[in-house]
C-alpha cells in the first residue's frame, strides 16, 4: 500500500508535512534516485533519500500514532547521542517495533519534570510550532520572596540578549523557609527561556520542574525516570489543540505496564492544573 510522501515522512518523525514539501521544492528529496515531487506516493519498497540520507521505510503501515509521557530526571540529557552525557531520556523509554520516538520539546540538563514523546512526527512539530501556542507550566523555587516589580517585569516582558520574553502568569505557590515556590505559565520553548527571566531580574532558582505542557499533566502517580502511555481520550485533547482529525476511541493493547507506572490511570485533564490550586509543597 502507498501513501503520499508528505504524509508517511511525516508519520516517521522525518518532519512536519510543510517541511517535507519545502524540502521537495527544494530538490533536497529523492525517491529511487530521482527528484520527489509533491503529491508523489512511497511504499515500503522504494529508497527514499532526504539529504543524502536514507530514509529506513520497513513497517511504515505499521507505525502506530502513540504518545508516552516521561518524568525526567535532573542530570537526563534529551538527546540521543552526546559523548559528554551518557544518561539519556531515549534509554528509559518503550522500545519500539516500528517508527521511533520524537521529542515533544526539551528541558535542559538541571531542570526535571514532564516530557512528551510521539511517534506522529506531524503531531510532533504542531506541539512544538510557536504558532499554537501551547501552554508550558513550570515549578520554580527561588530564594525568597519576589518584588513585585520583578514580578510585573516579567510578565511585562524583558530583553534577553536580543530575545524578548515574558511569562503569560506568575502565580505564588508558597514555600516554607528561605524556599519559596512560584508556578510559571508560558507558551513559547526557547532555550532555558525560565531561567533566563528569573536571572534578568538578578534571581536564582534553585530548581524548575515542567509540570504541563497543553492539556497535559505530571500526574502523582508517576515516579522519576518512568514514562506512561497517554490514553485515546488524552491524546485526542493534544489533537483538537493543534488542529488535527480526532480519532474515535478505542482499546490500547496493555502497554503500560512497561512503565513501571501506577496502574491507575491518570484523569485526561488534571484538574490539579487550576491556577487557583498551585499553592502546595515541593
Amino acid at each position: 500500500m502507498s501513501e503520499r510522501i508528505q504524509k508517511a515522512l511525516s508519520r516517521l518523525g522525518v518532519g512536519s508535512r510543510r517541511q517535507i514539501e519545502s524540502w521537495i521544492r527544494e530538490g533536497k528529496i529523492q525517491i529511487n534516485k530521482m527528484p520527489a515531487k509533491i503529491g508523489d506516493h512511497i511504499s515500503e519498497t522504494d529508497r527514499v533519500y532526504v539529504n543524502g540520507k536514507q530514509v529506513k521505510l520497513d513497517g511504515l503501515q505499521d507505525v502506530e500514532r502513540r504518545v508516552i509521557m516521561y518524568y525526567k530526571n535532573e542530570g537526563e540529557i534529551c538527546s540521543r547521542n552526546d559523548p559528554e552525557h551518557k544518561d539519556s531520556v531515549f534509554d528509559h523509554l518503550p522500545k519500539l517495533q516500528n517508527g521511533r520516538w520524537i521529542s515533544i520539546g526539551r528541558l535542559d540538563l538541571n531542570t526535571c519534570g514532564l516530557l512528551l514523546f510521539s511517534t506522529d512526527g506531524e503531531l510532533a512539530n504542531r506541539l512544538m510550532h510557536p504558532s499554537f501556542e501551547i501552554e508550558r507550566e513550570y515549578a520554580s523555587r527561588v530564594l525568597g520572596e519576589v518584588p513585585q516589580e520583578a514580578l510585573d517585569n516579567m510578565l511585562a516582558g524583558v530583553d534577553c540578549e536580543g530575545d524578548v520574553l515574558k511569562f503569560d502568569s506568575i502565580v505564588d505557590a508558597g514555600g516554607t523557609g528561605a524556599n519559596h515556590w512560584y508556578h510559571v505559565i508560558l507558551h513559547q520553548g526557547r532555550y532555558r527561556e525560565v531561567r533566563r527571566l528569573w536571572e534578568s531580574q538578578d534571581i536564582k532558582v534553585s530548581r524548575l520542574k515542567r509540570v504541563r505542557y497543553g492539556t497535559i499533566s505530571l500526574p502523582r502517580s508517576l515516579r522519576q525516570g518512568k514514562w506512561e502511555e497517554l490514553t485515546v481520550k488524552q491524546i485526542n485533547t493534544l489533537l483538537d489543540i493543534t488542529g488535527m482529525e480526532i480519532v474515535k476511541e478505542k482499546k490500547f493493547s496493555d502497554r503500560s505496564a512497561g512503565s513501571h507506572a501506577s496502574r491507575k490511570r491518570p484523569s485526561p485533564y488534571n484538574k490539579s492544573n487550576d491556577r487557583k490550586k498551585t499553592k502546595k509543597r515541593y
